[in-house]
Order: C-alpha cells, then structure tokens, then sequence
C-alpha cells in the first residue's frame, strides 16, 4: 500500500510541476549551499504553482535565502509537522489543521492568505457527458475524488451533501486520491469521468487538457487557506518575513495570477 501511494504521489507530483512548467522553472532546490540559511515551508499541494514562484521572487529579494518545500495534503503535513519538528512555516488548505498544529506544536503570526472554490473536471472530450453537477449521479459515470481527510476531498464530500446528492455520487466513486494534482492526473489521462478539484488547479497548461464545468455557488464550499511561523524553528525572523510575503501585495498578486481568491475580510 505505501508503494502505491508513493508512486501515486510522485505521478502527482509530475503532474503539478508539468502545469507549473509555464510560469516558471520548477522553483526552489532541495539543497542549501554553504553561506545560505534555508527556510524549510510545508504547504498544501494546491499552493505549488503559486508557491513555486512565490519562493524565486521572495529569495531574489532576501539573498542567501533558499526556500524548500514539503509539499503535500494538509491532513498528512499537520502530523508531520507534530512528530518531526522540521518545518519553519506552515500554509494550509484547512483552518483545522493549522489548529492542530497551533494546539500541539503552537505557532505565531497565523493569517488567512488565500480562499479557494471547487471545479468538476472531466477529459476534454466529456465521455461521462457531465454538464450539470447532478450528472455525477448518473450510472456509470466514473467519478473520483480526494480521500477523506485531504481538505479538497471533504470539501467535494460537503458540496455533494449541500446538493442532495452524496450518496449517489459517492457511489461511483471509483478511486480516493491522497492529493488534488493526482485527481488532476487521474483527468488528464482519460481514467475517470469527473473529479472534483480546486478552481486554482486548473492552470493554463492544465485547462487544455479538461473541461470544467461549475459548480453553483449555493453549493460550493470556499475554502480558506492559513498560514504561520511554527513554534521551535530556528529563524523566527525569517519566516515571519516569508509569511509577511505572502499575506502582503507581491505574494497575493501571484496567489491571484495563479486562480486563488483573496482572504476573508477581516
């Protein structure tokens, strides 16, 4: 089972740097060199486009900075971040688990920088014919979505019963993902008929290769994305300058670029 899902994750992983490759070069290394101090950020595998680019521009601006990321579903980062103590800061998809994290580990700084909105994706030629969200219902239609635990998979789960329709669709649910870039993949290579993502996933190489359809904004589940300074890293500094980045006028004009939604006025 790890095996899978570590060749599933890698697939995604290919995925998103594939649909980033358009903006940008691929980002942040993994490595520091000597004379650097890295800042090692844990984000929501949604955040990787946008993030990516985030990381060039805000180390351009800070040298002798590299920024490294771990990115992943919020829901498997949280635990990481409680056991293995490694991350400076922490952008998540879901308010609830940045409030393990604040309730565990503690943090400092926390915002909401981002809201999100949901999608249905089909391939380009449409085989299951899903023009309305109700056609998810329809039998045969093969549907996949997040597991249960990844935020874009509740959110899809709490936009299908704030329609009426859970039970049906989840009945043709044909495969749970770990991540959105794999529900992407599973698209993009024509293995199922719908998923359900983020409208920031469907980037402008990933927008030819899907057809969108929406989803009524009754129905629809904003998401909204929080990040701090984790308690115990050793440049506090540093990453609130990172979170301040952001959550400020350069980090939110490429969060916009990249499809997200501003915060939540306060």
């Amino acid at each position: 089972m790890r095996t899978r899902r570590l060749l599933v994750g890698l697939v995604g992983l290919l995925v998103v740097l594939t649909a980033c490759s358009d903006s940008n070069d691929g980002g942040s290394s993994n490595g520091s060199s000597s004379g650097t101090t890295e800042l090692t950020v844990f984000a929501a595998a949604s955040l990787t486009c946008a993030f990516t680019q985030i990381a060039k521009d805000f180390e351009a601006g800070n040298p002798g900075t590299k920024v490294t990321y771990d990115f992943g579903s919020s829901g498997d980062l949280a635990p990481q971040i409680e056991s293995e103590g490694t991350a400076d800061v922490f952008a998540s998809a879901s308010e609830s688990y940045m409030d393990d994290v604040q309730q565990k580990v503690g943090v400092s700084g926390r915002a909401d920088f981002a809201q999100n909105q949901l999608v249905i994706i089909t391939p380009p030629d449409n085989p299951g014919g899903i023009q309305t969200m109700r056609d998810l219902t329809n039998p045969g239609v093969q549907v996949v979505l997040a597991a249960p635990g990844v935020p874009v998979g509740d959110y899809a789960r709490e936009a299908l019963e704030a329609a009426g329709i859970e039970d049906q669709v989840l009945a043709n649910v044909v495969s749970n993902e770990d991540d959105d870039a794999s529900l992407v993949a599973k698209i993009t290579s024509d293995e199922a008929d719908a998923a359900i993502v983020y409208v920031s996933d469907v980037t402008s190489v990933v927008a030819p290769q899907v057809n969108a359809v929406p989803i009524p904004a009754a129905v629809n589940v904003v998401a909204t994305y929080p990040i701090a300074v984790v308690t115990g890293t050793a440049h506090p500094d540093l990453a609130q300058a990172y979170v301040d980045y952001v959550t400020g006028p350069s980090g939110q004009a490429t969060l916009k670029a990249y499809g997200f939604l501003p915060p939540p006025a306060t």
